[in-house]
Parts: structure tokens; sequence; C-alpha cells
């Protein structure tokens, strides 16, 4: 094809990259519908059961938390307890917090994009409120994890103007940081998909003849659960 002929705009990678991400976010959600729909079917016919191992279960955490705190009082009262909490000198020393300089950087980073998309700017901007709201909660998930390479790359795809939040007129977007998120998150959806494929009721429910037939091993699993619990509970 001579160049008179091509198009006059061909898709940019981030356009792609953009494009599969958005495919795999509609087989994911696919995949977790038709999952849920199948677990709701079946939690419908063990709701019973299901509440008593609730229920048994917490009882049991309750039975071995006070367990543990009468052991803590008798030790108290043993000569050898040691009241300072240091049981011995060679004890595993705590994992020194990042970096003074990688945490300002990650809190100037923050600071800057969550004034940028506080959803409170767009609160005359229904259309922009939702988005801002999504955007900031990303965000905040983002700083709390203290993956500084994530991100800086979330911080430039929202000034990117990426976002539909158009950036600052004297911003000048950076491709390579925006890639760089959209690769990260490509790779993030890829194995949330996988995940989502490899849960047991998924299987159960693609790989299965008749998958109302996996209500039989749920009734025997809880069966037995229920009578180990009832044991240790027993009082």
């Amino acid at each position: 094809m001579s160049k008179n002929h091509l198009p006059s705009e061909l898709p940019t990678q981030i356009q792609l990259l953009q494009a599969e991400i958005n495919h795999l976010q509609m087989e994911i959600d696919d995949v977790n519908q038709r999952t849920s729909v199948f677990e709701n079917l079946l939690r419908a016919k063990i709701e019973d059961e299901i509440i008593e191992e609730q229920e048994l279960s917490l009882l049991y955490k309750q039975q071995k938390k006070a367990k543990k705190a009468k052991r803590l009082a008798q030790k108290k009262r043993g000569k050898n307890f040691d009241r300072t909490g240091i049981l011995s000198s060679n004890q595993p020393k705590p994992i020194p917090v990042n970096n003074s300089m990688e945490q300002e950087q990650r809190k100037q980073l923050y600071r800057e994009a969550m004034l940028y998309v506080h959803p409170d700017k767009f609160s005359m901007q229904t259309d922009k409120l939702d988005l801002a709201t999504e955007i900031t909660t990303k965000l905040i998930e983002i700083y709390r994890s203290g993956d500084l390479t994530a991100l800086k790359a979330y911080h430039a795809h929202i000034f990117s103007g990426n976002t539909l939040i158009a950036p600052p007129k004297n911003q000048d977007p950076s491709k390579g940081p925006e890639l760089t998120f959209l690769k990260i998150e490509l790779k993030k959806l890829q194995k949330e998909l996988t995940e989502a494929k490899n849960k047991h009721t998924y299987k159960v429910l693609t790989e299965y003849e008749n998958p109302m037939s996996f209500l039989d091993e749920l009734k025997t699993y809880y069966k037995d659960r229920l009578m180990k619990l009832r044991r240790r509970t027993r009082s």
C-alpha cells in the first residue's frame, strides 16, 4: 500500500494497550459474574450449614483467645516472666522502614496527584465526580501499598490526561511513564483473570457435566467440618 493510501491515524501503543485492558476487564467481569451466580445458588442450598460453621468458628476463636490469655496470666505469675517483653537478645530485628528520602518522594507524588484529582474539586461537575472518586480510590490503594514505581507510573497516568481529566496547560506528559502504568495494569489484570478462572467453583461450573452435583461434595465437607468444630467447642 502506498503512503497516499495509509490511514490518516494509526492506533498508538497506548490505545492498543488500553483496548487490551478493556477486553481483559470485560472477560474478568463475565467470569466473576458467572461464578457469583453459581456460588449464590449453592449457598442457598446449604444456608444452615454455612451459618452454623461461621458461629462455631467464631466461638472456637474466642475460646482459643481466652485460653491464651489464661496461659499468659499464669506465665506472669511465674518467676521467669520477662516484664519487658524482651525474651532473648537474639530476637530477630524488626524490618527497617523504607528510606526516608523514598518516603518523602512517595508523599510528594501522592499529594500532587490527590490535590489534582480530589473529588471535591468536581462537586459541581457530576460527569467527572464519579471518575475523580475512582481515580483517588486507586491512588490511595497504590500509595498505601508502598510501591514507589507503581505510584510514579500512576502519577504520570493522571497528569497525562488519559484519565479524561485534562492536565494543566503547561504540563508536558511523558508517554514513557504512561506506558509503564498501562503495562503494569495489563499484567495485573492478566493475573486477576488467571486467578478468577482457577477458582474452584468456576472450574466446577465449566468442567463438571452437572455442576450442581458439587453440592454433594459441599455437604460432605460441611458435615465433617461441623463435627470437628462441635467437638472442639464442647465445654
